[in-house]
């Protein structure tokens, strides 16, 4: 019996006369695509282009909204206040929507960028303000978020959908967060080790931390970033192992 998981990318992230990462190579490879919306990567062209690549592959479309920080890539923490992380959400999302919409298709989940990710991870009253936005502007939606996270406690909590995302390329810490990139062992750069660090969180439903120690992980999804130069290789690498390993890549937001 063949099962099923989701593999996604973070796409989108080219800005003006500057092109990153290899989109159009790597969109027909995953299932779902997260698509910048223009705060801390991309632009308008970019992110219709992006949804017009996405449309033709036939793969789900998720946002992916971070803080207003295109020097610091989305990964500087900022401190805002009450409710203005939840507008900031909803204006990324219609944003996305309506190149969707023009496209004949939609904005099918959320999954936040960078520091707002992992501030959300932590903190229960930034995870509640990304989930009231997703929720106001269409319950039907899905959160793709760490196993474990705030983000998927404030989900139950206002009834939205939730999937758990487990990423590939890094390395995880003893309580189930991600390792910041400045430090050792943060990046995964073996795409067999990565592969053999997947199947065993999709088999056992645990992955070693960097301790040593190995902590549970349920997976719905498997991202890899699309901003590396080895991007391209691992989604390949990921995929026919995926496929070796008995499991079929559909996108979570239409398995039913």
């Amino acid at each position: 019996m063949r099962l099923t998981v989701d593999l996604n990318s973070d796409l989108g992230e080219a800005f003006g006369a500057y092109t990153i990462g290899r989109d159009s190579e790597i969109i027909p490879l995953v299932s779902s695509v997260n698509i910048a919306t223009g705060f801390h990567a991309g632009d308008p062209n970019v992110m219709e282009k992006t949804v017009e690549l996405a449309v033709k592959s036939k793969v789900a479309i998720g946002a992916h909204p971070g803080f207003p920080d295109l020097q610091g890539f989305g990964r500087r923490s900022m401190e805002l206040q009450p409710g203005e992380i939840r507008t900031l959400i909803l204006y990324q999302i219609g944003a996305l929507d309506a190149f969707c919409r023009t496209a004949g298709s939609k904005v099918s989940y959320v999954k936040p960028h960078g520091a707002l990710y992992n501030q959300a991870e932590k903190d229960l009253g930034v995870a509640l303000e990304i989930v009231k936005a997703i929720f106001d502007y269409d319950p039907q939606m899905y959160i793709l978020s760490a196993y474990g996270s705030q983000m998927s406690v404030a989900a139950k909590q206002i009834g939205l959908q939730t999937a758990n995302e487990f990423f590939a390329d890094r390395g995880y810490e003893p309580d189930g967060s991600l390792v910041e990139r400045s430090k050792p062992n943060a990046i995964i750069h073996d795409s067999k080790i990565a592969l053999k660090r997947v199947i065993r969180a999709l088999n056992e439903g645990v992955v070693e931390a960097v301790n040593g120690q190995d902590i549970p992980m349920q997976v719905d999804s498997i991202c890899v970033h699309g901003d590396s130069e080895s991007a391209l290789n691992f989604v390949r690498e990921i995929r026919q192992g995926l496929s070796e390993n008995d499991f079929t890549i559909k996108s979570f937001s239409t398995i039913k």
